[in-house]
C-alpha cells in the first residue's frame, strides 16, 4: 500500500503564504505594465516638415492679410475678416491632424519692392517725403497688374494655398479680379490656369482646388513656381 504523506498546519501555512507572494508580485508587474502611459507625440515646426512649413505660410499669409484689412477698413472689410478667420480655424485643424505646431504662422516669401525717386525731381524732406512714400505704397499694389500677358510676375515667391474652398480661383495683393494667372509646380510639371477673384496679403494665393491641382502628395507649399499672367 502507498502511503500519502501528511503536511501539518505550519507547512502548510508556509505554502500557501509563498503561493500568495508570486502571486501579488505578478499581479504588481501587470499593473505596473498596464499603467505606463504612452510616449509622448511629437510635434514638428515648420522648420522640420515641409507640410507644416506650408500650413503656417498660410496661416501667415492670412493673419497679414486680416492686418491689412484692419489698418485700412472699407465697406467689405468686415465680410473678408470673417471669412479669412474661418480660413485660419481651418487651417489649425489641418495643423493638428498633421502633427504640427498649432498656431504656427510663417510669411511667405515675397520680393521685395525696390524704391524709384520720382524722375526730375531733388529728393524732398518733411511732407513732400511723406507725400512720395504715399503716393509709392498706393502703387505698390498695381506693380503686377501692369504686366503684359504672358510675362512672368511674382518671381521669387512660394506659392501656398489659402484655405478657401470653391472652384479653383486666386487671390491676389498686385493684380485685380478678372486677372487671368498660370501657376506651374516646377517639381511636377503640374500647372492650373485660374481668376483672380479676392484679395490676399501675398502676390499670389491658391484656394484649395487650384492647390490641389499643381501640389505634390502630402506638401502645402510649392518653392519652384512659375507664375505668368496670361489674360
Amino acid at each position: 500500500m502507498s502511503r500519502r504523506r501528511i503536511l501539518g498546519p505550519k507547512k502548510k501555512l508556509a505554502l500557501l503564504l509563498s503561493a500568495a507572494t508570486v502571486a501579488g508580485g505578478g499581479a504588481f508587474v501587470m499593473a505596473t505594465t498596464s499603467n505606463a502611459s504612452p510616449p509622448a507625440a511629437t510635434t514638428k515646426s515648420a522648420a522640420d516638415s515641409t507640410v507644416c512649413q506650408g500650413l503656417a505660410t498660410a496661416l501667415g499669409n492670412n493673419e497679414r492679410f486680416i492686418a491689412g484689412q484692419r489698418a485700412n477698413p472699407d465697406a467689405q472689410s468686415e465680410a473678408r475678416i470673417a471669412n479669412r478667420e474661418a480660413v485660419i480655424a481651418q487651417i489649425k485643424v489641418q495643423q493638428e491632424a498633421s502633427g504640427c505646431t498649432v498656431g504656427e504662422s510663417a510669411q511667405g516669401s515675397q520680393p521685395a519692392q525696390p524704391e524709384q525717386p520720382a524722375p526730375s525731381q531733388p529728393a524732398a524732406g518733411g511732407q513732400e517725403g511723406q507725400a512720395g512714400q504715399d503716393a509709392q505704397a498706393g502703387q505698390e499694389g498695381q506693380a503686377g497688374g501692369g504686366a503684359a500677358a504672358g510675362e512672368q510676375v511674382c518671381n521669387g515667391s512660394t506659392v501656398t494655398l489659402s484655405g478657401e474652398a470653391g472652384a479653383p480661383a486666386a487671390s491676389s495683393n498686385q493684380f485685380p479680379a478678372g486677372t487671368r494667372l498660370k501657376v506651374t509646380n516646377l517639381d511636377n510639371n503640374k500647372s492650373t490656369t485660374v481668376e483672380v477673384t479676392s484679395v490676399s496679403g501675398s502676390c499670389v494665393l491658391l484656394n484649395n482646388a487650384a492647390f490641389e491641382q499643381v501640389r505634390e502628395p502630402g506638401k502645402f507649399l510649392i518653392r519652384r513656381a512659375v507664375i505668368e499672367k496670361v489674360g
